[in-house]
Order: C-alpha cells, then structure tokens, then sequence
C-alpha cells in the first residue's frame, strides 16, 4: 500500500521493537534478588504493568518528571500490594533497575525477518520517548542499532511525542516529507495520533489491546508489515 510513496520508516522502540514487558520482568527478578525483595514477581508485575503506563503518559504529558517517574511508579505498586519498603530501597531499587534494564535485549516476534526484510528497501529510524542514556544501549545490547540511520528521543528533542516538535526533528534529520515517512508504534496516542497530525502514514502495532479505530492501519504482528511496505 505505501511501497509507491514510502521512503523512510519510523519505529518507536519499547512496546514496538524491543520487548519491553519479557526485559523489565528480567529486570526486576534480579534487583529484587539482589535487594532482598521477599515478593512473587508475577504477583508485582500485574500491578506495575498498569501502573507503568499511567506514569508514561503522565510523563508524557509533561505532568511529572524523570526522577519522580521512577520513584513514584515503584511505590505505588509497593503500596497496592502491601508490601513494606523503605524511600532509600525504593530509590536503591529505582536506580538499579535502570542500570540493568537495557543490558537485556529480548526483542518482540519477527523484529530482526522485518528489519531485514526493510533493510535493502528503505531508510529506517527510531523516534523515542525513552530516556536517551537508556535507548542507546538497549539497541545496542539487542543487535540491531546497525538497521538505523537515526535516533531521535524526547530529550533530545526536549518534548515527547505526541508534541510535533520530536515529529518536525525527525523529519528535519533525516530530510524526508512527512507524505514519504510511515510511523510504526503500539501507542495511539503518541506514536500513531502524533504522526498523523504531521501527515506521516501510520501502522499501528496494537500489542495492548485497544479497540479499532481510523487513525491508519493497525496489525498485531510485526510480519504484517510487509503487506503495506
């Protein structure tokens, strides 16, 4: 369907490419291990899932900052599971989970067949909400920073998508038009509604659920890629 018109393809990264939900768990199984955290880790991850990306989206809307973003979702699972932590674990905890979060790099289903399948046809990008010392290295750890020509992230830009400001970047670094750049993300609301009031096309990668909409193509699978490009 875009193959006439599309040169560039933007990916957000966590949800997306890098499988953040299978890393994360990793990640917390080994800091509560090191910090003594006497808690089932399925138990923890039903409540910090939701509860992750409610911060994310108020940290995209500029309603709290970085630093209270990684406290403040950790003690509120801490407090809905009744589970008695000290400010100074939770902030030893907040740190380290950090710090060994990118050294994983599981990525989602069909990552690597797409991006080789995308290689040799287009010019690939990231477009992230993610902080930028974390980003690099979770794609270099995962392999594939080689597929990319650029790396744009909200700090970078000092805005988070949806904010056209990142968008208007993106396009400014890589010198595409919006009408030849096709954005791929599994958030409506940042990656696909934000590209769209840019005019870049949009495929969605509905990986939580959310019901149909219009706002351009949708799949549920990263192999269905290549029925639009």
């Amino acid at each position: 369907m875009y193959r006439e018109v599309v040169t560039d393809v933007f990916f957000d990264l966590d949800h997306t490419l890098w499988d953040f939900e299978k890393n994360s768990a990793l990640t917390f199984e080994k800091i509560f291990e090191d910090h003594g955290i006497d808690l089932e880790l399925e138990f923890f991850l039903k409540e910090y899932r939701p509860v992750n990306l409610e911060f994310w989206k108020l940290y995209r809307e500029d309603k709290i900052e970085k630093g209270a973003l990684r406290y403040q979702r950790l003690r509120k699972v801490f407090d809905r599971v009744n589970y008695a932590v000290e400010d100074t674990v939770i902030n030893s905890l907040a740190h380290a989970y950090i710090e060994h979060l990118s050294t994983y790099g599981h990525l989602l289903p069909y990552t690597r067949e797409i991006l080789d399948y995308l290689k040799p046809r287009y010019k690939m990008h990231i477009i992230t909400n993610g902080f930028e010392e974390v980003q690099t290295k979770k794609l270099d750890n995962a392999g594939i920073s080689g597929y990319f020509d650029q790396i744009i992230n909200s700090e970078m830009a000092g805005v988070k998508k949806p904010n056209p400001i990142i968008f208007q970047l993106a396009l400014a670094r890589t010198m595409v038009l919006p009408q030849h750049a096709v954005m791929v993300g599994d958030n409506l609301e940042a990656d696909i509604l934000g590209a769209r009031a840019m005019g870049l096309h949009t495929i969605h990668l509905n990986v939580h659920g959310d019901p149909l909409h219009k706002h351009g193509e949708i799949i549920h699978h990263l192999s269905e890629i290549k029925s639009f490009l």
